[in-house]
């Protein structure tokens, strides 16, 4: 088993080394990564902003319940719900649920260029398939993930001032105050950090398994089931990594 892990790591290393050393011409990747962008930002918006929203609403609910009868200030409702976004939640959650929808597509459709032989046709005529297949993708990915990981944080701070203040259990000028109250921007900057690592495991990931697939549908099924269980590993195993060298 740990000789099976080696392998794979070394053929992954080697085919985004592959992938670099003799990149096509820019030309050949506009269309593709305008493509790739709008699949994966556009396609998107809606399930991460439903998802942001209930767990915005269900974080602010549950805190302001737990200070109910203690002697906590209210405020912190706003300053937790605010902080627990933004570091956590929004780019682990979003990228969790981007790496079930983005990481099956991107596994599937590469998978079955691969069972057609359009991959090894675009060999023969002299194109890099793995600069040409994936790049696109990984490139996309790394620029629309952390838009939707800071939309998902908005939406979510949001979510959950509709569930506490017109509900009552606190005040709005509490919850803005919360929000305003021991603001650290390096938090920030976390949270785009682990939305850039995450983008990659949710597109190289699925990549790598669906280029190298063989065998028919059923193969092709657990090639695409593979690529989101990995990739949720990943970006779990990097969230702990990434939290314990920048806290």
């Amino acid at each position: 088993m740990i000789l099976n892990i080696f392998y794979h790591i070394g053929r992954f290393v080697n085919l985004f080394r592959l992938m670099f050393s003799k990149p096509e011409k820019l030309s050949m990747y506009w269309k593709e990564v305008a493509r790739q962008m709008n699949d994966i930002g556009v396609g998107s918006v809606l399930i991460v902003s439903m998802i942001a929203l209930f767990i915005g609403a269900v974080a602010a609910m549950q805190f302001a319940y737990q200070l109910g009868n203690t002697f906590v200030p209210l405020y912190y409702t706003g300053y937790v719900v605010r902080d627990m976004t933004i570091i956590e939640l929004a780019p682990t959650i979003t990228c969790l649920v981007l790496a079930g929808k983005v990481g099956s597509n991107i596994a599937a459709e590469i998978g079955g260029m691969r069972q057609k032989e359009q991959i090894d046709a675009l060999e023969i005529m002299g194109v890099n398939t793995a600069s040409y297949l994936i790049a696109p993708k990984l490139i996309a990915a790394l620029i629309v993930v952390p838009m939707l990981v800071a939309i998902s944080a908005f939406i979510s701070i949001f979510g959950g001032f509709l569930a506490v203040v017109p509900t009552g259990m606190i005040t709005e000028a509490d919850y803005v105050l919360g929000l305003r109250s021991f603001f650290v921007p390096y938090n920030v900057f976390m949270m785009f950090v682990k939305a850039f690592v995450f983008a990659f495991m949710l597109s190289a990931i699925p990549a790598y398994q669906g280029y190298f697939v063989k065998g028919g549908s059923i193969e092709l099924g657990k090639a695409s089931t593979n690529a989101v269980v990995l990739s949720d590993v990943a970006i779990l195993l990097s969230d702990y990594i990434i939290a314990l060298i920048l806290t």
